[in-house]
């Protein structure tokens, strides 16, 4: 086994600040090409809840760098939230290469914080810096992280800020503030933030960031200076993008990767299993996706890197750019592009009585079967909202059994035929609403799930969507997450609608609740007005 030289490194910043890197390098005469990973979370963790250690990545041939980024773990200086990410990363990039056995050749990878770290390193157009693997990460930080659809994603930003203010509170010696957060991080106060906490996170999360993004609750300048996709018009570089169908970030993977197909001299690859941002394996949520959905993605990166840093063609790239797991089959599937022309449309249909029945509520294919306009209407309290349960945007992520939640009359469900043939679905689901509500801010989620003879039903994409300014009567288009999945014959497709999914996405607080009062929202469908789902 090749013996691998460990040791910690720093380099200063143009500004004076010092920053701490683990090194891992073979023990080799020959000159080597450098994997690069910049860290909020301590370089000795080195983002191995997904990946293999560092050790495995350098017996591959390579000098692999953990750094700490500015102000955490064992760098100095101040952490503030992707602020200082562009510029200390070209100079991480001119330090590297200036490592004793460095070929001067860089790739970049890591997961969520670590995939915006190579973005911005990639808008300094380092000429060191030849190919990056982006995974789980965002494009536009407001509409692919913070946000989706208009909706704060709250249960893992209070989560996330949280963490990230503990280790603050913890680096900056204050054990009673440390103890406060980290508390609150074993049992998440989503329902009200004690005092203590909310003041231990005000001092303490990096750059007020909690609290600046519900503030900043549209699309404005304060998100543009931060997002990666404000920078990225002229950047150029072959890329492997890694996904997860029940990662909070999907949108974020497919909105970059779609941006360099249209415009990349260089590969662009796609991979995406049914992991969520945490664990990538076989089994998530209450399914088993066989040893198929393994986490695959350390030999596929050193693949990439054998290509792209020492010019080595090899056989264990897919043969196509796009690699998506299909659920329900439990296989992969090689495309060359992401074809969405082949359209399925779901209508719906009840009586009116959908939200009571888990048989009255239709999904249909010919919509002249809807002869007469149905309203199906639901009361949304807010004492008794909705939970979330599983999907992309949980901290406990996946598919699950549902059927005993959409008994709920808060529900509507609207659910197809058993199919006489598989369906397929790939891409991004859309759904089309007439809307009747008497209500200015409007939450909306939608739940897409397999339903199966015995009346279990799995959810397996969702979407949640807040207009806040609602004109009484509206027709409402919701994008959902995107999905690969095949539904096989003698099961059905439902659709399951509500106002809330908390704490998945935000709900009032307290102080609000004192004037809140019950929201009644009607749904139409009918010939004249086709409600529908778009596959």
């Amino acid at each position: 086994m090749n013996k691998i030289i460990e040791y910690t490194a720093s380099m200063v910043t143009s500004d004076g600040i010092k920053l701490a890197a683990d090194i891992y390098r073979p023990i080799t005469e020959k000159k080597l090409p450098i994997l690069l990973m910049r860290q909020p979370y301590g370089k000795a963790i080195a983002s191995t809840v997904v990946y293999a250690h560092p050790r495995w990545y350098a017996r591959q041939g390579y000098i692999v760098v953990i750094q700490d980024v500015r102000g955490r773990g064992d760098s100095e200086g101040e952490f503030r939230l992707f602020e200082t990410e562009i510029q200390d990363g070209k100079e991480t990039l001119d330090w590297v290469t200036t490592l004793e056995g460095s070929n001067g050749e860089v790739g970049m990878y890591g997961f969520s914080y670590q995939g915006m770290t190579q973005l911005y390193s990639a808008i300094t157009k380092h000429p060191a810096l030849k190919t990056i693997c982006p995974s789980m990460t965002a494009f536009d930080l407001y509409s692919d992280w913070a946000y989706e659809n208009g909706a704060f994603c709250y249960q893992i930003n209070l989560a996330w800020a949280i963490q990230l203010a503990a280790e603050t509170a913890r680096l900056k010696k204050d054990l009673l503030a440390y103890k406060s957060l980290y508390l609150a991080s074993r049992n998440l106060p989503i329902n009200d933030i004690p005092i203590s906490v909310e003041e231990a996170l005000r001092k303490y999360c990096p750059s007020n960031f909690y609290y600046q993004w519900l503030n900043h609750y549209e699309n404005d300048h304060y998100w543009q200076e931060l997002s990666p996709q404000t920078y990225f018009q002229d950047i150029d570089l072959p890329m492997l993008h890694i996904g997860g169908w029940f990662d909070p970030y999907l949108r974020g993977t497919f909105n970059l990767y779609q941006e360099m197909v249209k415009k990349s001299r260089f590969q662009q690859s796609l991979i995406v299993g049914a992991w969520g941002h945490i664990p990538w394996g076989n089994t998530l949520g209450d399914r088993f996706y066989t040893h198929k959905n393994n986490n695959n993605i350390n030999e596929l990166q050193i693949a990439w890197f054998d290509k792209y840093l020492k010019r080595k063609e090899n056989n264990n790239l897919p043969q196509k750019n796009i690699s998506l797991f299909q659920m329900g089959s439990n296989k992969w599937l090689s495309l060359d592009k992401l074809n969405t022309d082949n359209q399925t449309v779901f209508y719906l249909k009840s009586t009116g009585l959908a939200n009571i029945r888990d048989d009255d509520g239709q999904l249909i294919v010919n919509n002249n079967q809807n002869n007469s306009e149905q309203e199906d209407i639901i009361v949304h309290d807010w004492w008794r909202s909705l939970p979330s349960l599983g999907g992309h945007a949980s901290i406990t992520s996946g598919s699950f059994e549902r059927s005993q939640l959409d008994n709920r009359t808060d529900i509507i469900t609207y659910t197809s035929d058993f199919l006489q043939e598989e369906l397929d679905i790939i891409g991004e689901i859309e759904i089309e609403l007439y809307i009747q509500a008497n209500t200015e801010i409007l939450n909306l989620s939608a739940i897409i799930s397999q339903v199966f003879p015995n009346g279990e039903v799995y959810n397996f994409t969702q979407g949640f969507a807040q207009i806040k300014q609602f004109n009484l009567e509206q027709v409402i288009t919701i994008k959902l997450q995107s999905t690969c999945m095949k539904l096989a014959k003698n099961t059905a497709v439902r659709l399951s609608i509500g106002m809330s999914n908390f704490p998945a996405y935000s709900d009032i607080n307290i102080a609000e609740k004192l004037e809140a009062k019950p929201i009644t929202i009607s749904i139409f469908s009918g010939q004249k007005i086709p409600s529908k789902i778009t596959f």
